[in-house]
């Protein structure tokens, strides 16, 4: 693989990640809410839905999702539960967890963190076609294949890892300034998001 051709990933990459999508919600909430430190969690576990999602793909999920309307539409509706629960839950925040009322001693928050973060991107057909679609274009077929999606793997991963823990600081920065109700309406404002992305994805066809 090129030099030229990484560097043309890791653009598309930066732009496709920083583009605002669930993920970078729940990052953006996390870090209001919980803080950084442990908003960390919910980055590792969109870094590690990127993994299992490429793996996916390479096993050849992607492609059965694009030919499958039944599975297709499987992890869809999933996907679009999913949103809208969070969504919900958002709305219905009283910003109880922000960062001065915070429970640190509940050792359970960075595990739902985490867990959030990584179904939103596992239920989401969209990844599997994204990356079915995206990564062959930069692979060289001529060359080992293992070798080069791995690198492509290390460098989303470490891009999308960078650019959530940006957004995660940014909730956690904000709320210096917004206090009291802040990270209230912030997390309302996110969950609405939520539902707006939920819809867009009931309406998603695979074409």
């Amino acid at each position: 693989m090129i030099d030229q051709t990484l560097f043309a990933f890791c653009a598309v990459v930066t732009v496709t990640v920083a583009t605002p999508g669930p993920t970078v919600l729940l990052a953006l909430s996390n870090g209001s809410r919980y803080g950084f430190a442990r908003a960390g969690a919910g980055i590792l576990g969109a870094g590690l839905s990127d993994l299992v999602l490429m793996v996916a793909v390479a096993l050849g999920l992607g492609a059965v999702l694009a030919t499958s309307a039944f599975w297709f539409a499987v992890i869809k509706w999933l996907g679009v539960a999913y949103l809208v629960l969070l969504g919900v839950q958002m709305l219905r925040s009283d910003g109880s967890f922000s960062q001065g009322c915070a429970n640190h001693a509940d050792t359970g928050v960075p595990r739902r963190i985490f867990r959030k973060s990584f179904l939103v991107a596992v239920t989401n057909p969209k990844g599997y076609l994204f990356f079915a679609a995206f990564l062959p274009q930069f692979v060289d077929m001529s060359q080992p294949l293992a070798a080069q999606y791995a690198t492509l793997a290390v460098y989303f991963v470490a891009i999308d890892v960078a650019i959530m823990a940006v957004y995660a600081g940014l909730g956690a920065k904000a709320m210096q300034f917004l206090r009291d109700n802040g990270a209230m309406w912030l997390e309302r404002c996110c969950g609405g998001v939520m539902l707006i992305l939920a819809g867009g994805l009931a309406f998603y066809r695979r074409a």
